[in-house]
C-alpha cells in the first residue's frame, strides 16, 4: 500500500510499482513527498506510470519486423541481414521483452558465432562475427531511435566488435600475370585481362555493360561504396574490348544443343553485358578462376587479390598514391596508404641505378681513397703509410 512515513530528517514515499517492485524514494519536505505519491498513484492507476518504459512492452518480433520492413531494400539486407535477422529471433527468441536483452546476453551471443561453423565446416573469421554483431548494433539503435527502447543494450559494455587482420596485401608478379594467362581458358581470360588493367571489383566486372563503356572511360555507377567513378581505359584494354565486340559481332556457326535436345539460338549478339557465354551473362568465375590458378601453379590468391595486383604494378610504375585511390574508388586515403611501401622499394631501386656516378677518378683520388678492389689496396696503403712516416720524421 503506498504511504508516506518519516525517516530522519526526510520523508519517504514507499509503494509497489505496476511490475511488483518495491519503490521507495526520499524528501525534504512532507508536502513534496505527498504530492509525488499521489502524482504516481494516479499514473499507475491510469496506465500512464512513469517507469513503466517502452522497453518493458516491446518484443523482439516487433522490433525485427519493423526493422525488415525499413531495410528490406538495402543491398546488404538479401545477402546477409536477412540471414542475421533470422538467427537473432532464434537465439533469443521473439516474444523476449527487449528490456530483457542485457549487455552480458550480447557478449555470450558474440562467443557462440565465433565457435559456430561455417557453411563449408570451416572456422568463422572474425570479419564474419563483425558483420552480425554490427547489424545486431544498428537493430538495437534503431530501435531507441524509433522510441521502441530507452537504451542500446551495447552501450552499457565495451566494444564487442574483434580486431580484424586486414594487413593482408597479395598480388601478382609479372611472372605470374604471364602464367595465369596461360592458363585462362575461354572467357574467364577476358574477365581476367579486364580486371589486371582495371583493378575493378569481380561485380562490377560481371555487370559490365557496353553502354558503360565510351570516351575511352568506363562510368560505374552501381559501386561498393555508392560513388560513381570513371576508370580510364589502355591500350591493352582497349584492344581486348575490340576483340570482344567483333567476337560478338560475328556469332559461331555451330548449333549449341540445349537439354530438350534441340539447337539453341547463339544470342552472342544481343547480350547488353560485356562479358558473356553465348548470350546469357556470366554470373560466377569461382571454379573456372581456381581451375587456371592450379594449372598456372600459383597458391594463395583469390579473384579480389587481381585487384591488389593492379595498385600494386601502378605504384612501382610511378603512379601517385592519389591517382590510385581515385581509380580504384577507396572513400579514405587510409585504404590506399597500404601500397605505399612498394613505392619507397621502387625508388630505392631507381636510386640505386646512380651508384659511381660520384666516384672518384683515377687521375683525382683523394689521399684516403681506398679502391673497392682489394689487391690494389694493399699498395696503395702501404704508400699512405710511409708518407705520413716521412711527414712526422721532418716535422
Amino acid at each position: 500500500m503506498a504511504k508516506v512515513k518519516k525517516r530522519g530528517n526526510s520523508y519517504q514515499i514507499d509503494y509497489i510499482d505496476p511490475h511488483g517492485k518495491r519503490v521507495r524514494k526520499s524528501f525534504k519536505k512532507k508536502r513534496e513527498a505527498e504530492a509525488e505519491l499521489g502524482k504516481r498513484v494516479s499514473l499507475i492507476a491510469e496506465n500512464r506510470y512513469l517507469d513503466v518504459k517502452k522497453d518493458y512492452k516491446t518484443t523482439l518480433k516487433e522490433l525485427l519486423e519493423k526493422y525488415a520492413e525499413n531495410h528490406r531494400y538495402q543491398a546488404s539486407y538479401k545477402t546477409g541481414k536477412k540471414a542475421y535477422l533470422e538467427n537473432f529471433k532464434k537465439h533469443f527468441g521473439e516474444d523476449t521483452r527487449l528490456s530483457n536483452i542485457k549487455y552480458v546476453d550480447l557478449e555470450s551471443y558474440r562467443n557462440q558465432v565465433r565457435l559456430k561453423p561455417t557453411h563449408f565446416h570451416t572456422i568463422r573469421k572474425d570479419a564474419s562475427v563483425n558483420r552480425e554483431m554490427a547489424c545486431l548494433h544498428h537493430l538495437f539503435s534503431k530501435a531507441v531511435e524509433w522510441d521502441m527502447m530507452e537504451q542500446n543494450p551495447f552501450e552499457r559494455g565495451h566494444c564487442l566488435l574483434l580486431k580484424e587482420n586486414n594487413k593482408r596485401l597479395r598480388y601478382l608478379t609479372e611472372e605470374e600475370i604471364r602464367r595465369l594467362l596461360d592458363s585462362c581458358k575461354g572467357h574467364i581470360r577476358e574477365i581476367v585481362e579486364c580486371a589486371l588493367n582495371t583493378g575493378m571489383r569481380r561485380g562490377e566486372i560481371l555487370n559490365l555493360k557496353w553502354s558503360q563503356i565510351r570516351n575511352g572511360f568506363i562510368y560505374l555507377q552501381k559501386t561498393k561504396t555508392n560513388n560513381a567513378r570513371q576508370i580510364p581505359i589502355n591500350d591493352d584494354l582497349q584492344r581486348l574490348f575490340e576483340k570482344i565486340r567483333t567476337k560478338k559481332e560475328k556469332p559461331k556457326k555451330k548449333n549449341i544443343i540445349g537439354l530438350d535436345g534441340k539447337p539453341v539460338q547463339n544470342r552472342s549478339s544481343k547480350s547488353e553485358y560485356v562479358f558473356n557465354y553465348h548470350g546469357r551473362q556470366v554470373n560466377e568465375v569461382k571454379r573456372s578462376f581456381k581451375k587456371a590458378l592450379e594449372d598456372a601453379g600459383i597458391e594463395d590468391c583469390r579473384f579480389h587479390d587481381l585487384r591488389h595486383t593492379f595498385a600494386s604494378h601502378m605504384v612501382m610504375r610511378g603512379a601517385s598514391i592519389r591517382e590510385v585511390q581515385e581509380i580504384l574508388g577507396h572513400k579514405s586515403l587510409t585504404m590506399t596508404v597500404r601500397y605505399a611501401h612498394l613505392s619507397q622499394e621502387h625508388k630505392k631501386k631507381a636510386v640505386n641505378l646512380l651508384n659511381g656516378l660520384t666516384a672518384p677518378t683515377p687521375e683525382n683520388k683523394p689521399a684516403d681513397y681506398i679502391n673497392p678492389d682489394m689487391s690494389q689496396n694493399v699498395t696503395f696503403l702501404e704508400k699512405i703509410k710511409k708518407k705520413r712516416l716521412e711527414n712526422s720524421l721532418t716535422s
